[in-house]
């Protein structure tokens, strides 16, 4: 077995994949194949009307077939000049109708090709929308906006440019051989001679251009992923004055590019030349035939006609032989996102009407990267209603917790438990509906403010929003901005403070009443007089609802009914406020280090 079949029979599955999102539209693609082959068996007919057209014109005699006195009047034969006006107009008629086809054809493949993409769109995105976090946490951001957008709308041109349209070609460089031999297969031989150096000429072109648009798709990833991420970080970059070693990589990247579009464009430019050298080769071997042999002016018209539709689909072939190929692997790339695995299962059907809140933790271990445990044998119980804080130092796996708590990442020991029952019981959306997230690194979408609290659940009414908001004294604030509420938000909340941001989100915990509330540092960006404003909202929002509270200063945890403190992965201390500093122990040290630091300041 040859060593490149396998690799055949992967293309093979990548294209029938491909092809399996068109059965929603059937229909539009069988049409589009009739249309295929009509059009490739009438390219020959209108040369063939024209040799006749030409030879009546000149007094030769002239056998047409039946199927041409069909849609010829019945005095076309009367004369010379009738049979010429009937061709002509016979020929403009037929040249109407080829050019609907031929537009319902492009137009046909191209609306099809819009249809898939836009159905695999979706389903990449929905995949992309319930993969695990660890997969954002090791694929950069614009190598997903290169496979959800570049990638997919080069699958458009397998339809466009690929498939349909080489077969087609195909099938009309046959079709018009085959009746270039059959009118006369001494000079078709003639002027084939020249062909074996346009098929050498096309074989490199495609591999000297394939070479060139990996390499450009390439740098095309490789491209977006650098700007995206140094966009979003541009604050580092400038307060590091990191502007010009930055420029310097991106030119190198860019610069890659530029060669490989470089190389492509070179590829064209020595393969156009040569398909025309080739072909005034073939007109120059017809005439010299012609005009030693026959004298037939007819038959020269018509075979240099022939020649033109057979060299006007080969300039092009091994051009959309590329595409095809390059469309293959964008959909190669695509695929291997559908097919990744790593997703959070929603397997859970348990969704009760009511969750009391109720946390249990046994013996759970978790890592990002088995075995290195971030967190390795924890064990608590927090009762319904409770407020839990967690402490330590950074890296003590705080975050951690809340995060497969929210089962955005998967444990691998142990067992946690809400309300008695396991969290992968649960559906997905009733498990995270019933936990409300305030995080000190908020994201905030472009849009309304409204938007971004609601996030655009129409249940939701301006009235609720304003009730959320003025628990937190947030309302007058927000009705100061220009439009209110509807006051637009720039990507990332830029046009309002690291606290404004945190004040938006708390809003938005609220307004969805949560059973348990997590809040991940919350109010480590808010200035003392904004934090004042809400202990009493929080006060009042963790009553009869489980809270956990992640925070680096003790100040804000000394009401819990329980801290808990991590170190590396591990539960040191657990208990009251005043009984942990009986302790005198971990705890104690965090506490009496961050009385010293604020001493000094």
């Amino acid at each position: 077995m040859s060593t490149t079949q396998p690799k055949q029979i992967f293309k093979a599955t990548i294209l029938k994949r491909v092809f399996s999102f068109v059965k929603p539209y059937r229909t539009v693609f069988f049409i589009n194949v009739v249309l295929a082959i009509v059009l490739a068996f009438a390219t020959p007919v209108r040369p063939y009307l024209i040799q006749a057209t030409v030879n009546t014109a000149i007094g030769k005699i002239v056998n047409l077939p039946s199927w041409v006195h069909w849609f010829l009047p019945a005095n076309a034969f009367q004369s010379a000049l009738h049979l010429i006006l009937s061709l002509t107009l016979f020929q403009v008629g037929f040249i109407i109708m080829e050019t609907v086809m031929r537009f319902f054809f492009t137009f046909g493949m191209a609306w099809l090709g819009q249809q898939v993409i836009r159905d695999l769109r979706n389903k990449v995105y929905d995949k992309i929308m319930h993969w695990e976090m660890r997969q954002f946490d090791k694929t950069p951001i614009g190598t997903l906006t290169t496979r959800t957008i570049n990638d997919i709308e080069s699958i458009n041109d397998i339809f466009s440019d690929g498939l349909i349209p080489i077969i087609a070609d195909m099938l009309t460089i046959i079709v018009t051989l085959t009746t270039m031999f059959f009118i006369d297969w001494r000079l078709t031989l003639i002027c084939l001679v020249p062909f074996p150096i346009m098929l050498i000429a096309t074989y490199f072109f495609k591999e000297s251009v394939n070479k060139s648009f990996v390499q450009v798709r390439n740098a095309v990833a490789a491209l977006n992923a650098f700007v995206q991420e140094h966009i979003s970080g541009m604050q580092v970059v400038q307060a590091f004055a990191a502007e010009e070693k930055e420029l310097d990589k991106f030119k190198k990247i860019n610069g890659q590019h530029k060669v490989a579009n470089i190389r492509a464009i070179f590829a064209y430019s020595v393969f156009f030349p040569v398909v025309e050298v080739v072909l005034a080769l073939s007109i120059g071997l017809i005439v010299w035939w012609v005009a030693g042999k026959s004298l037939d002016a007819g038959l020269l018209v018509a075979f240099i006609l022939f020649l033109n539709q057979i060299f006007r689909p080969l300039r092009m072939i091994a051009d959309k032989f590329n595409v095809l190929q390059m469309g293959m692997v964008a959909a190669e790339r695509v695929f291997k996102v559908l097919d990744n695995e790593d997703i959070t299962a929603d397997t859970g059907n348990y969704a009760p009407a009511i969750i009391k809140g109720k946390i249990e933790f046994n013996k759970v271990q978790f890592a990002y990267n088995p075995p290195n445990w971030v967190l390795n044998g924890i064990d608590f119980t927090a009762e319904a209603g409770q407020t839990v804080a967690l402490v330590g130092h950074t890296g003590s796996g705080k975050t951690s917790i809340i995060s497969i708590l929210n089962r955005l990442y998967p444990y691998q020991g142990g067992s946690i438990l809400l309300d008695d029952h396991p969290i992968e019981s649960y559906s997905l959306d009733r498990l995270r509906a019933s936990i409300g997230v305030v995080l000190q690194d908020v994201f905030l979408f472009s849009g309304s403010i409204f938007d971004n609290i609601t996030l655009r659940n129409q249940a939701i009414t301006r009235e609720q929003v304003h009730a959320a908001a003025k628990m937190i004294d947030m309302h007058d604030f927000i009705l100061q901005l220009p439009g209110g509420y509807d006051y637009q938000v720039m990507e990332r909340g830029a046009t309002l403070s690291l606290g404004q941001r945190q004040l938006i989100s708390f809003i938005r915990a609220l307004l969805y009443n949560p059973s348990i509330l997590i809040l991940d540092e919350a109010t480590s960006s808010i200035d003392t007089e904004s934090e004042q404003l809400i202990e009493k909202a929080i006060d009042t929002l963790i009553k009869g609802r489980t809270s956990i509270v992640i925070a680096h200063r003790l100040s804000t945890i000394r009401k819990a009914d329980m801290i808990i403190v991590l170190d590396k992965g591990q539960i040191k201390e657990m208990g009251t406020h005043s009984a942990l500093l009986n302790l005198g122990g971990f705890y104690t040290k965090l506490n009496e280090m961050q009385f010293a630091e604020k001493k000094e300041a």
